[in-house]
């Protein structure tokens, strides 16, 4: 735990840019809480802008946080890019680090916590890594990267080294935790945060669903939302039969889709799989308009790819969707989250390789849908797991009055 020491300076390393909703949602709360917090002198905080600068989001509210974006050099070989980061991206933050006369380092996610590994090995500083999952598991069971290529074993080694260099570890499900223990790291050491929600930011609003199911034409209609990406730790076609299915079985069902990828490659998923494109809804949004969308819709899905790495999870999505009261259509192995839908409601777990799962699981959410208190009850799951409360006691444990004790 972090020792006694007065004022903090920390640099803070995320992995995302700072216009991704993945920085907004997970990253933002903790710059919050160091700002408030009376002991934090200045937070230095770095993001990878892999497009060029960043401009969607303001961190005006935050006086203590100067932003520093790192710039990835350009290859045509993603590979030569990649380990490029690795190479020149901690001698730039060890160059403002030492600036900053930085006295702790904190990391978002596993990929960060190599960069704060290497940064600290230097500047021979505590650091944290807070989200910290099996990143390298996760990309090889989903068959992003390979076993036998140098992306997993890189991430996979690093990952290593900060279970064994780092001050404090903060998981983000109980499952890696108990896993992270039974290899024999310290409990002591570790916390769990599931991924927080604003829960007041995501809290179902009547007027907004009106106005926007009276927009579309959908009033009456059985409205389900995906909210992400394709492929990847997602499934690609295999959501499509999905929707396929709840179009089948589901009257008067109606698509909402909201995803970062073109229209163009959706749209062909829709006909592969002889979707209506005038029952579905495709946009493009920022992260603080995806509130209304859930407000508006009655269910959502949540088609991540199966393996044994997943149950490690926390997906943000689920949290967000939880706060407005939506019942989830989740993969089974997916987190605590699959635990706590088995054990206290909040929508329907399915396997594609189990027969019949998915219409199990259908025929489920149309039951909680028949539920006029589901949406509070729901909520009030979002309300017990995924309070920002929750990062507030770690972020104590780890730097703030609690340490000092």
């Amino acid at each position: 735990m972090q020792s006694k020491m007065g004022k903090l300076r920390i640099v803070f390393i995320g992995y995302w840019s700072l216009d991704d909703n993945l920085t907004t949602s997970t990253i933002l709360p903790w710059l919050r809480l160091m700002q408030q917090d009376e002991k934090v002198e200045q937070v230095l905080f770095f993001t990878i802008e892999r497009e060029g600068q960043p401009s969607a989001i303001t961190l005006e509210s935050l006086s203590k946080v100067k932003h520093h974006p790192l710039i990835p050099l350009t290859s045509r070989f993603n590979l030569l890019t990649k380990i490029s980061d690795f190479v020149y991206f901690p001698n730039e933050i060890i160059n403002l680090a030492r600036q900053l006369k930085a006295t702790t380092v904190v990391a978002h996610g596993a990929p960060a916590g190599a960069l704060a590994y290497k940064v600290c090995q230097k500047l021979k500083l505590p650091f944290y890594v807070s989200s910290f999952e099996p990143h390298a598991a996760y990309m090889a069971e989903s068959g992003v990267w390979s076993k036998a290529g140098l992306k997993y074993r890189f991430q996979k080694s690093w990952e290593s080294m900060q279970l064994k260099s780092a001050s404090g570890l903060i998981t983000v499900s109980d499952n890696y935790k108990l896993y992270l223990q039974q290899q024999g790291v310290s409990e002591q050491k570790i916390k769990t945060v599931p991924s927080p929600v604003n829960l007041q930011d995501f809290k179902y609003n009547a007027a907004e669903r009106e106005q926007l199911r009276s927009k579309l034409g959908w009033q009456k209609n059985v409205i389900a939302i995906y909210a992400g990406k394709y492929g990847g730790l997602y499934y690609n076609e295999e959501a499509f039969y999905i929707y396929q299915k709840c179009f089948e079985l589901i009257p008067d069902f109606r698509l909402l889709i909201l995803s970062p990828q073109t229209g163009e490659e959706i749209l062909a998923n829709l006909r592969k799989y002889n979707i209506s494109s005038d029952k579905v809804h495709v946009a493009s949004v920022s992260h603080e308009q995806v509130p209304v969308y859930l407000s508006a819709a009655d269910l959502a899905f949540a088609t991540y790819k199966p393996g044994p790495s997943k149950k490690y999870l926390s997906p943000v999505k689920i949290g967000e969707c939880w706060a407005n009261g939506l019942p989830v259509l989740l993969t089974e192995g997916i987190g605590d989250d699959s635990d706590i839908i088995k054990r206290e409601g909040g929508g329907a777990l399915f396997s594609l390789q189990q027969s019949g799962s998915i219409e199990t699981a259908i025929k489920r959410l149309q039951t909680i849908l028949q539920n006029p208190n589901h949406r509070k009850e729901i909520a009030e799951l979002a309300a017990k797991y995924r309070s920002p409360e929750r990062l507030a006691e770690v972020y104590r444990y780890f730097l703030g009055e609690e340490a000092d004790r």
